[in-house]
């Protein structure tokens, strides 16, 4: 389940000072002035000239009721003009920035922007329609400086064949989200949140020993959310949902046991879940529950733990009107890996040379740069937005350090509640290929353990399998 499919953002575009910004203009034709002779060049590893004209079309700005990020753009495509006073953009308005319906229509009709977002998972429906450009050719340490630093796993979700496709805007990788003032009153150190299931299992049943209806552990298990953290508590012990083709369930294999369980992966996923509920009782009788109640209970105080994104925080004080310094992060129960999801921008099939580099040098600036765009701390700061939150989470190295310095010189949340998340370096791994209907099985599986004292683990992985491997089988 794609976090930005919970939460959804918008488009919208407002004119910058110097730059023309007009209503959608959506076909990369029309744009005849982008050839060498207009300042050009004929080397795809050669970074934009700034004296080449080139229109591109371009989505998701920010939508008029985010003032301040709607700003932020208008400011930051007029610090691009100066750069590059040739690039005219044209803006698409719509809203959400991915309507799934909507996109794939649009992929159908050959109708999206030039450059234009998607979801980590969108690929391969991408490739198929045959709309997205190669542009390997065009990526390198000139052209976006900080490349070498960009977490491999999550280019990983942008290439296909060993051909890359796109560049990140944002990404999260889940992991342990909890209640710090829950965890004091229990006893606990708000410090030092669990790292694996048995430590969750114990630090659950002290907050929920709270009483007034404090359950120290949820899970959801409707509308594909099941699944969905199925999958990520799965990867956390080192399991898989797919084999490599994607053609068979893998989730009820015993290959990649974690040593301190003992027992398959997949079963332990659901065995923990069915303990916490009968065993512990620290889950609480309500369940069936879907996005946002997780974030509801605990920013009322009445959950101690739960496996999310960071940028459940932020909706939680933005939205639920909770409090930063009551929300802690630490990372994916397990440590082997943890769901990786996120966005992108994809460069649409028939962009001219000009287009691409124009496209890549304006996710550059606004995306990739350490200092600017949304990277700009300061400017955030003053303009009342979050900053210190662990997201985006795609750098590593050198800019991973800039970064954390530059975002501690100006946070205005707790970073200091969010340094177990960070400190555990958890490598990140995709949703499965075909993930929503993988979820809608793993659905049946997780609401079971949750509501059904006789709940048989094995024959419902069992059961989940065959059918997972008969929806897989009927897509290939």
């Amino acid at each position: 389940m794609n976090r930005d499919r919970l939460i959804r953002r918008s488009v919208a575009l407002a004119a910058a000072a110097g730059l023309a910004l007009t209503a959608a203009a959506c076909s990369s034709s029309g744009t005849a002035d982008t050839s060498a002779a207009k300042g050009g060049s004929s080397d795809a590893a050669a970074p934009l000239d700034p004296a080449t004209k080139v229109t591109i079309s371009i989505d998701c700005q920010p939508p008029v009721t985010k003032a301040a990020e709607r700003k932020q753009w208008a400011d930051d495509v007029a610090a691009f003009n100066k750069l590059y006073p040739n690039v005219t953009v044209n803006a698409k308005d719509g809203f959400p920035c991915e309507e799934p319906a909507a996109f794939t229509a649009q992929l159908k009709g050959k109708t999206q922007t030039d450059v234009f977002y998607s979801y980590f998972t969108d690929l391969n429906q991408v490739l198929d329609a045959d709309g997205a450009e190669d542009i390997t050719a065009y990526v390198n340490e000139k052209s976006v400086p900080a490349l070498a630093d960009i977490d491999p796993s999550v280019l990983a979700t942008l290439k296909s064949d060993g051909k890359l496709y796109g560049l990140p805007y944002s990404n999260y990788k889940m992991g342990l989200l909890y209640n710090r003032k829950l965890f004091t009153q229990a006893g606990l150190d708000p410090d030092k949140p669990p790292t694996s299931w048995e430590e969750i299992r114990e630090d659950a049943k002290k907050i929920a020993a709270l009483g007034n209806g404090v359950n120290g552990y949820g899970d959801y298990s409707a509308t594909n959310q099941g699944g969905w953290h199925y999958t990520a508590e799965l990867y956390g012990l080192g399991g898989s949902m797919t084999d490599q083709d994607g053609k068979k369930a893998a989730f009820n294999t015993p290959e990649g046991k974690k040593a301190a369980f003992n027992t398959p992966e997949g079963k332990k996923v659901l065995q923990n879940l069915y303990d916490m509920r009968w065993t512990d009782n620290s889950m609480g009788a309500t369940q069936g529950l879907k996005w946002p109640d997780l974030m509801t209970q605990m920013s009322t105080d009445k959950l101690g733990m739960y496996v999310g994104a960071p940028d459940d925080i932020t909706y939680m004080v933005q939205t639920l009107k909770g409090n930063y310094a009551d929300y802690g992060m630490g990372p994916m129960p397990g440590g082997r890996s943890a769901l990786l999801g996120g966005n992108d921008y994809l460069f649409k099939k028939g962009s001219t040379p000009d287009q691409i580099k124009a496209g890549i040098a304006w996710i550059n600036f606004k995306f990739l740069t350490i200092g600017k765009g949304q990277f700009d701390y300061a400017r955030n700061k003053t303009a009342g937005l979050p900053v210190g939150l662990p997201q985006p989470f795609f750098f590593t190295g050198a800019s991973l350090a800039a970064d954390n310095k530059a975002k501690a010189a100006d946070a205005t949340v707790p970073v200091q509640n969010y340094a177990p998340y960070l400190a555990a370096s958890v490598p990140g791994k995709t949703e499965p290929a075909n993930a929503q209907q993988i979820y809608k099985v793993l659905d049946n599986a997780v609401s079971a353990v949750l509501t059904d004292r006789n709940a048989n683990v094995d024959k419902l992985l069992s059961d989940a399998e065959n059918q997972v491997n008969q929806v897989l089988a009927s897509l290939q």
